[in-house]
């Protein structure tokens, strides 16, 4: 039999919460008419704006070939468009479309209510200190030190 000490694993703690999360981002969306590849499209170009549709398959850990299903569908509803780059004519380039205001604006609303189920009896200062060990994880992994007890910049913003 397969042995391991999962009460002790980080990752077995970070990806069993992640996929929670994802869950139940996945039934508040549903209803709204939006998967959730769908919402990390558009979660994607919410953050960096224009992207490739490689650097939008590589950001959400997804092949290629996946994507462009999910990126036909989007597009016929007139969420995106897809483009030549100028520079780079076998790039495609991926964008929203004000049609998709409205859905990202509902899918803001799911994430939202997941946030405040996942963070029930939370303080303001817990929500902040998870932020702050989820991005010093993030960050050790990344090989990206910071200073012992130097909060990281985004937990002195909103705990998101």
């Amino acid at each position: 039999m397969l042995q391991y000490d999962f009460e002790e694993s980080v990752g077995y703690w970070t990806v069993m919460a992640a996929h929670a999360l994802h869950r139940a981002l996945s039934d508040e969306l549903a209803p709204e008419g939006i998967t959730h590849r769908q919402w990390q499209v558009l979660a994607w170009l919410a953050i960096d704006g224009t992207l490739s549709q490689a650097e939008l398959a590589e950001r959400m850990e997804i092949e290629p070939a996946t994507l462009v299903s999910v990126l036909g569908r989007m597009e016929r509803n007139g969420w995106i468009v897809r483009r030549e780059c100028a520079d780079d004519r076998r790039k495609r380039l991926v964008e929203a479309t004000p049609a998709a205001e409205p859905v990202w604006e509902r899918g803001v609303e799911c994430a939202h209510r997941v946030r405040e189920r996942a963070t029930r009896g939370f303080s303001d200062h817990d929500r902040r200190e998870l932020q702050r060990l989820l991005e010093a994880l993030r960050n050790n992994l990344q090989g990206e030190d910071l200073p012992a007890g130097e909060p990281c910049p985004s937990a002195l913003s909103d705990a998101r």
